[in-house]
């Protein structure tokens, strides 16, 4: 009966962080369009939404029963059932790689329960990510190729040269990481980091891998089809791009997986670099704050880490020109990846020095 109990307990515990994380990530989604449109007037000195509610903060549901409304059109001559199925899978994948990242540290209830603040601890975490992304590239290319569309095909073509050129120098980026820390476990990594200065030095690791964060950085924007990098949409060439088809909600899951991709991918980068949910003096908070405000201090702290990226994903889009497609190339294949192979040679003399030592 024990065991029933504790089974039922980690169910329910699972069930109830999965429903929140689901919940919240939507929610940011929705309402980065809404961000992205006021960054976007701030930088261009104007307005920016201020009709569908104050400020305009009913803007994205304004936008979402727009698209929910909106009549479904599936070509003739287009794959029907992969057509359908391309979007869910975009919208999948983008929800997936949520489930490893460490949102806060555990909780231990009145009664003595410990409440993990992460769907799956698993060892394997990084790679689980880098495989979860790869998938991700499916969306995009069945999309574009059920569509019966040759814009669609092309730029999904694009998409998919580009996402495998830069996965390359991302992955070669995080062998440096994970050469000094000695797991591929997110929750590992993030307790490597704690607090902020330790032994005469910073716990961070974007401190200890300047080079590997902004490599990593740039190639997130090209994950994300992000200015400068979103070559897939690119309308002067590709009219919309690999969703020109798509109408009503399977249009609407790509733009939201597009965001719920670019709010996860803030969240993985503030994990391996920013110290996720550690920040200065959280001793001194662990030992004054009760539990639940110590852990609801650390979950804000990684959310402000992670909003701050958003911003940051958003003011790039409105300040750099987007690149041709042989520059793209030419970036990812000639410059990014020598930079995440040199890097990676000197963090191993490095760590080999410091060890000799």
């Amino acid at each position: 009966m024990l065991l029933l109990h504790i089974d039922i307990a980690f169910i329910l515990e699972k069930a109830l962080l999965i429903t929140v994380i689901l919940l919240v990530s939507l929610g940011i989604a929705m309402y980065a369009t809404w961000a992205e449109r006021k960054v976007s007037a701030v930088m261009q000195d104007r307005i920016g939404p201020n009709r569908a509610g104050i400020f305009g903060l009913l803007q994205p549901l304004a936008d979402g029963a727009k698209l929910f409304f909106k009549e479904e059109i599936i070509p003739n001559g287009s794959t029907k059932y992969i057509f359908v199925l391309a979007p869910c899978l975009s919208m999948l994948t983008a929800l997936m790689t949520s489930a490893i990242v460490p949102w806060g540290p555990d909780f231990i209830t009145p009664s003595g329960y410990i409440f993990k603040l992460q769907v799956a601890d698993i060892n394997i975490g990084v790679l689980f990510v880098f495989g979860v992304v790869s998938l991700g590239v499916y969306g995009v290319m069945l999309g574009g190729w059920a569509s019966n569309n040759k814009f669609s095909l092309l730029s999904s073509i694009r998409a998919a040269s580009q996402a495998i050129s830069y996965e390359l120098a991302m992955g070669i980026s995080l062998i440096a990481l994970l050469m000094m820390t000695s797991s591929l476990s997110l929750r590992e990594i993030v307790d490597q980091q704690h607090g902020f200065w330790k032994d005469g030095y910073f716990t961070w690791n974007f401190f200890k891998q300047p080079l590997g964060f902004i490599i990593f950085l740039t190639c997130s924007f090209a994950e994300l089809n992000r200015a400068p990098f979103d070559l897939s949409e690119c309308e002067s060439e590709l009219n919309m791009g690999y969703h020109q088809e798509f109408s009503s909600m399977k249009l609407g899951f790509y733009l939201f997986g597009e965001y719920i991709n670019m709010f996860v991918s803030s969240a993985i980068i503030a994990t391996l670099f920013l110290g996720g949910y550690n920040f200065p003096g959280m001793d001194w908070a662990a030992a004054n704050f009760a539990p639940i405000l110590y852990t609801a201090t650390c979950v804000m702290v990684l959310l402000a880490k992670v909003v701050g990226m958003i911003l940051l994903f958003m003011a790039v889009r409105w300040t750099l020109p987007r690149f041709r497609y042989d520059q793209l190339m030419k970036l990812g294949w000639k410059s990014l990846i020598p930079l995440a192979l040199i890097n990676m040679v000197i963090t191993g003399a490095a760590i080999l020095w410091i060890f000799k030592k």
